[in-house]
C-alpha cells in the first residue's frame, strides 16, 4: 500500500468512527472545524498597537503633568475604549458610570481605540442610542487627547496609549476582570500583566480586583461594589417556575461554557421532568433537550429567569454580572465555588458547588426540591433591592475626587518645600 492509500484507509475508518459515534451531524461539526482551522490565519489580530507596546518603557515612566482643578471646575475625563456593539456588558458598566458621573457636574469624552479599523460612526451611534453617552466621541489618533484632569483606561490595550500619552491628567485603569487570564500564557498574557506596572490608580469592579492588583503589584487600588438593574430584573407575578437556566458564553473562556454544558446535559439525565433554558449564544443541536434562547434582552432574559427555579453561572475569573440579575428575578444562582465569587457576590442566597459536573449538578438538583420554594425566591429576590447602580456610581465619584483632591494636596505640599 502507498502513503496515500494508508492515509485514505485510515480517513475513512476514522469517518466511520466518528459516524457511530456522533452521527451526521457530529462528522459535519468536526469537518466543519477542521476546515475552519485550515482557512483561519496563522496569527490573529493583535489587540493593540505595536508602536504603542514598543513606545511603553516601563523602566522609564513618562513624567505625568496633572490638570490642577481650578475653584468650582468641573471635573474632565478621558475615557479610552475599544468600540463596542450593543450589549456588551463591560461598556454596559463603564457607560453606566460616565452617565452617573456626568448627572454629579463631570465632564466625559470618549477616545476610541480603533485597533481594528472598525468604523467610527457606526460605533458613535451605538454609544449614544445603546449606551446613552451625549458627550463628545473622538477617534485616538496621531494628535493625541486633549487635557483632563483624568485619562482612564478601560482595558489591557488601552493602558499602553494613555501610559504613551504626552496629555496632562492623572491615569486611572477602570479594571473589570483579569485580563492577563483572558489568553493562555504567553505574550498576551504578559503584555496584559505590564499594564498593572504603569502605576495607574485602579478602580475595580469588586473587591477580589483590588485586593489582587495592590497584594501582586503594589497598584493603588479601590474598588465599587456592583449593583443590580432591579428595574429590567424582578420577579414578575402569577410565573410558574420548572426550569433550570445557563448563561453560555463559548466565546468567553473564563465563562466555562463547556463544564457548564456537561452540567446540563447530567442534569438534565438526572430531572426530565425540568425545562432546560440555554441564552448567550445559539447553541444549535444539542445532547439533551432545552429551548436554546440564543441572544436575549433583558426583558425577554427576566421572563426567562421567573420560568426557573435556578441559574447556572459560573465565572472562572471575576465574577459576572448575572447571579445578581437572577437574584431580583427570584431565580437561585449556582456558581462555581471560588474565592472571587464569594468575596465579589457576598450574598447568603448564592449557593456555591465545588467546580465539577457533578457537584454543580447536585447544588441545582437541591434548589429544584427545595421546599416552600416561594419563600426562598421571594427573599432572595428581596436581598438586592438595595444593591443600586447609583451606589457605584457615588464610590466611583468619590474615588476621582478623593484622587484629585490629594493629587492637588501633594503639589501643594511639594511647592511648600
Amino acid at each position: 500500500m502507498t502513503l496515500t492509500t494508508r492515509q485514505l484507509a485510515r480517513g475513512w475508518r476514522q469517518t466511520r468512527r466518528i459516524l457511530a459515534a456522533a452521527g451526521a451531524s457530529g462528522l459535519i461539526t468536526r469537518m466543519r472545524a477542521v476546515a475552519a482551522d485550515r482557512l483561519a490565519p496563522k496569527s490573529a489580530p493583535f489587540p493593540v498597537l505595536r508602536p504603542d507596546v514598543l513606545a511603553a518603557d516601563l523602566s522609564q515612566p513618562p513624567v505625568v503633568q496633572m490638570l490642577p482643578i481650578r475653584g468650582d471646575e468641573s471635573p474632565i475625563l478621558n475615557w479610552v475604549t475599544i468600540p463596542a456593539g450593543p450589549n456588551s456588558g463591560g461598556h454596559t458598566t463603564i457607560f453606566r458610570m460616565i452617565r452617573y458621573l456626568e448627572a454629579h457636574g463631570y465632564k466625559n469624552r470618549v477616545y476610541f481605540y480603533n485597533v481594528y479599523g472598525g468604523d467610527p460612526e457606526y460605533y458613535s451611534v451605538i454609544a449614544r442610542e445603546a449606551y446613552g453617552f451625549r458627550g463628545p466621541i473622538r477617534v485616538l489618533d496621531a494628535d493625541g487627547m486633549d487635557d483632563a484632569h483624568g485619562i482612564v483606561a478601560t482595558s489591557w490595550a488601552t493602558a499602553y496609549p494613555v501610559y504613551n500619552a504626552p496629555s496632562r491628567g492623572k491615569r486611572f485603569y477602570f479594571v473589570q476582570d483579569y485580563e492577563p487570564w483572558f489568553t493562555p500564557v504567553g505574550a498576551l498574557s504578559l503584555l496584559a500583566e505590564n499594564t498593572y506596572r504603569m502605576g495607574f490608580h485602579a478602580i475595580t469592579a469588586g473587591k477580589w480586583l483590588a485586593a489582587k492588583l495592590s497584594s501582586e503589584f503594589a497598584m493603588q487600588a479601590d474598588s465599587f461594589d456592583f449593583g443590580c438593574d432591579t428595574a429590567a430584573y424582578s420577579v414578575l407575578p402569577g410565573k410558574q417556575r420548572n426550569g433550570v437556566v445557563f448563561y453560555a458564553r463559548p466565546d468567553a473562556a473564563r465563562r466555562g461554557f463547556e463544564l457548564g454544558l456537561m452540567t446540563m446535559e447530567l442534569f438534565a439525565a438526572q430531572h426530565p421532568e425540568v425545562e432546560l433554558h440555554i441564552y448567550g449564544e445559539r447553541m444549535g443541536r444539542l445532547p439533551f433537550r432545552c429551548h436554546d434562547h440564543g441572544r436575549v434582552s433583558p426583558e425577554q432574559l427576566n421572563r426567562i429567569y421567573n420560568q426557573c427555579f435556578a441559574g447556572l453561572s459560573l465565572s472562572l475569573t471575576n465574577v459576572s454580572l448575572v447571579p445578581h440579575e437572577m437574584l431580583a428575578a427570584g431565580c437561585i444562582p449556582v456558581v462555581n465555588d471560588a474565592e472571587q465569587n464569594r468575596m465579589v457576590l457576598d450574598n447568603p442566597f448564592i449557593r456555591y458547588a465545588e467546580a465539577y459536573p457533578q457537584a454543580l449538578v447536585n447544588e441545582l438538583s437541591s434548589v429544584v426540591r427545595q421546599p416552600d420554594f416561594a419563600t426562598l425566591s421571594k427573599a432572595a429576590a428581596s436581598s438586592v433591592l438595595g444593591t443600586r447602580w447609583a451606589d457605584a456610581g457615588a464610590t466611583v465619584d468619590a474615588i476621582f475626587r478623593r484622587a484629585f483632591a490629594l493629587g492637588l494636596a501633594q503639589r501643594s505640599d511639594m511647592a511648600c518645600r
